[in-house]
């Protein structure tokens, strides 16, 4: 008999025969499992304690960015008194930002109090990604949730997402590691005292607002990629994500060194390739002892959808850990890390409404465009 497997379900004798063919899985029947708390497709189960967290980081980045607007709109519209709150949270879209931070804070000694905020969330996010591996993409990031929920939308509409060919997809796939490298190459190329030039910088002051102009004003041209993003999304599973995502790839460098993986029992695997089909990084689970891959994103998918109990876990070779723990750890270690930053005084930006104000007011000048543009026009 087989029976399907939760971590918190009760021990159940494994089947440990063989089949001779995989279990079929129909993408187009969508369910709620209660047994399992989990979104169900097919025989494919997506943890609810994974789901909740996505979508907890994903009601909280909109709160964030409806007050960030409320706050950007109010200094267009007022010439003097108190702006509203500026949520320090906006700063985690800045992630090149927060690892210069990092960088100048080893410089200086201190933090930068221009986006102090995006540089104590990209290191949270980056010790994160060394207890539970890709957790950024797989438990935190909204564009991770809204590109599953796309492939989940392809998947039920041709009945599969589709797959370039091993080469193209391997070559793709470098991309976004050649995007992470031109930055790092860029941050760490500058010396101490351009770095943090550059965070002290008038452009730099205003790059979260400049950001939020950048989607507000969208040009034809950006509305297009983010509509071919969009359509490739629900074509192949984690489009943005598997092939171009900078963020991603430093978050699976990190996750390399992790000690918590998926492990497999071969004693207790019935081969029936649920997992292959679960995992949305399409990696060969059914046939590794464990996935050390750095494509992995620990979305414990794999683990879910098992319909044998303990054959596959996450967690260390001897240990599990369960989707509701990890949930659980990543929301509060994001309040523990941001109430401290809190308590320290690291959280939130030390420009004035004043100054914010003169910011931009003058954003759109030469003053304000990226340091060094200036200068190689000039040497042209």
């Amino acid at each position: 008999m087989i029976v399907l497997h939760s971590p918190d379900s009760e021990t159940v004798a494994p089947t440990t025969k063989k089949l001779r063919k995989p279990l079929k899985s129909d993408p187009r029947k969508f369910s709620w499992n209660k047994k399992h708390f989990a979104l169900q497709q097919g025989k494919i189960l997506t943890s609810g304690w994974r789901l909740a967290s996505q979508l907890f980081f994903t009601l909280l980045c909109i709160v964030i960015g409806w007050q960030f607007i409320v706050f950007v709109d109010a200094v267009y519209t007022t010439t003097s008194g108190p702006l509203p709150y500026r949520p320090p949270g906006a700063e985690g879209f800045l992630p090149i930002s927060g690892l210069m931070g990092a960088l100048d804070w080893i410089n200086q000694g201190s933090l930068n109090r221009i986006h102090p905020a995006a540089t104590v969330l990209i290191l949270l996010f980056i010790v994160l990604g060394f207890i539970f591996r890709k957790s950024f993409c797989g438990w935190i990031c909204p564009v991770g949730l809204f590109s599953e929920t796309l492939a989940r939308l392809g998947r039920w509409i041709f009945g599969r997402n589709f797959h370039p060919p091993v080469w193209l997809d391997f070559i793709l796939r470098g991309l976004k590691y050649l995007i992470l490298g031109f930055f790092l190459w860029a941050i760490l190329a500058m010396g101490a005292e351009a770095l943090h030039s550059f965070i002290t910088s008038p452009y730099n002051k205003v790059s979260d607002i400049k950001m939020l102009e950048f989607f507000r004003q969208m040009t034809v041209t950006g509305g297009m990629i983010v509509l071919i993003l969009a359509a490739g999304s629900v074509l192949v599973n984690g489009f943005w994500c598997r092939y171009l995502c900078p963020y991603g790839a430093l978050m699976g460098i990190v996750s390399w060194f992790s000690t918590v993986k998926v492990h497999r029992n071969d004693a207790t695997c019935i081969d029936c390739k649920l997992c292959d089909v679960a995992c949305p990084a399409k990696l060969e689970v059914s046939t590794s002892e464990s996935i050390t891959k750095v494509e992995c994103i620990g979305c414990n998918d794999c683990v879910s959808s098992c319909p044998v109990p303990d054959t596959l876990w996450m967690g260390t070779k001897k240990h599990a850990v369960s989707p509701r723990t990890i949930a659980i750890a990543i929301v509060i270690s994001l309040i523990a890390v941001t109430g401290s930053a809190r308590l320290f005084g690291i959280w939130d930006n030390s420009l004035t409404d004043e100054e914010i104000r003169y910011h931009v007011a003058n954003m759109d000048s030469n003053e304000y465009g990226h340091p060094g543009m200036e200068t190689a026009g000039e040497d042209e």
